[in-house]
């Protein structure tokens, strides 16, 4: 891709968080080019959406008609993708809309998506022959987290994972943890199996149970950005992995590097350890 044929770039969720983010670092690429910002806050519709984030008019403004946005990618000279960081209820239709008219998905907000979808939006995508990537975590960080328990893994058999983030995030466990305790359970091993039968005296005390007895707990705080830990033990030793996030600038390496790679697929591809 040269900077003559920039790859045309909608954001859902534009007025979010880390949709502001996105907006920012997508206007600053030289090899991309912002054609689109949809949000769902009234608050938003109408405003422009550089001078929404800071950086100046682009003259793009926000509206809440997803489809429209869609039809416009389509008549793009090069393939257009669209970044989704949107609520969980919501990222499954726009996933499969988006692909129905051939505009790549480029999806952060995966804790309300299940096996089922996700295994549909596959199907979709390859029958399709429209790239589309589904990332829990797009931090380099977390990857080589993963990376380092799949390894821990080999020699511990007893593990639990903390993920904890702000009170304004509406899924739980975050995406990120279900993605890492299916990676531990790649290997078919089922941990946890020297604890005593426990009895819960509060509901949920002792988190979620995820794949193959992974226990997940998730903690909600203002302050907190994004954070994990993977814990492991056994006799006489506790090994912790742990990742901090300070800000969502970490994060756009990682979806820029997305943003490229999808318009080279014609298939799903789940995890940012995939196009690395």
């Amino acid at each position: 891709m040269t900077i003559e044929s920039p790859i045309p770039v909608i954001v859902n969720g534009a007025g979010g968080k880390m949709g502001r983010e996105v907006i920012k670092h997508v206007s600053l690429s030289k090899d991309m080019v912002l054609i689109g910002a949809v949000d769902k806050n009234s608050n938003y519709l109408g405003k422009d959406i550089g001078e929404l984030v800071g950086i100046g008019n682009l003259e793009i403004p926000v509206i809440n008609d997803l489809e429209s946005m869609l039809i416009t990618a389509t008549q793009e000279k090069v393939p257009g993708v669209i970044v989704d960081f949107t609520h969980p209820s919501n990222v499954y239709n726009n996933i499969r809309t988006a692909i129905a008219y051939g505009v790549r998905p480029v999806v952060g907000t995966t804790g309300g998506l299940t096996e089922e979808q996700l295994k549909d939006l596959e199907e979709f995508s390859d029958k399709a022959s429209t790239g589309c990537l589904v990332i829990p975590n797009f931090s380099i960080g977390i990857v080589l987290l993963q990376k380092a328990a799949i390894q821990a893994s080999k020699y511990f058999d007893d593990v639990e994972i903390v993920e904890s983030h702000h009170n304004h995030k509406v899924d739980a466990p975050s995406g990120t943890a279900i993605q890492t305790a299916q990676m531990l359970s790649n290997s078919g091993k089922i941990y946890n199996t020297s604890s005593k039968e426990e009895t819960e005296t509060t509901g949920s005390s002792r988190g979620c149970l995820a794949s193959n007895n992974v226990n997940i707990h998730s903690i909600r705080l203002p302050g907190l950005i994004a954070h994990q830990e993977v814990i492991f033990g056994s006799e006489g030793q506790v090994y912790t992995l742990r990742h901090d996030t300070s800000n969502r600038t970490c994060y756009m390496p990682g979806v820029l590097l997305a943003i490229r790679q999808v318009t080279q697929l014609k298939h799903l591809v789940y995890g940012l350890d995939k196009i690395l």
